[in-house]
């Protein structure tokens, strides 16, 4: 089942179950698939690297916008965009914690044996293609600035 058809399935749901934070979210992330889809001019699927970096994206912007709404004292603006993070992350694949990602990194560094901040642009690239759709970037940055600083 493609992931068109699975956020499909989850709308009816979410309408059924008159569940509107996860509608609301589930639409967001249709209609970024479709637009994704039509950007390049082709009625080709988008291939599944590309759908699982668009929902990483539509994750990270609701939990960005979530820090600023609990920055500003906004609480109840807060909780629905993390609400809706977590249903879009429902279809996402299992993602790593950060000591698995260290051990990835750890391992990548030995490899190419890689020792200071000048290394970081080749363990950062061959990390993120390792993990990819299985950890975020940013956690990804921090532990390689970690390990080689």
């Amino acid at each position: 089942m493609s992931l068109q058809e699975k956020i499909m399935d989850a709308m009816k749901t979410a309408m059924k179950t008159k569940d509107a934070q996860s509608l609301e979210a589930l639409r967001s992330v249709k209609s970024a698939l479709l637009l994704a889809q039509t950007e390049t001019g082709s009625k080709a699927d988008l291939t599944e690297a590309e759908e699982i970096k668009l929902l990483q994206k539509q994750v990270k912007q609701r939990r960005d916008s979530a820090a600023i709404y609990k920055e500003q004292g906004r609480e109840d603006l807060a909780e629905p965009e993390l609400v809706q993070a977590q249903v879009i992350e429902q279809f996402l694949p299992k993602q790593l914690s950060e000591e698995e990602v260290g051990e990835i990194v750890d391992q990548i560094i030995t490899e190419t044996g890689a020792s200071s901040m000048a290394d970081m642009g080749k363990v950062m690239g061959l990390a993120s293609a390792k993990v990819a759709g299985k950890a975020d970037g940013k956690t990804i940055s921090t532990l390689v600035k970690s390990r080689l600083s």
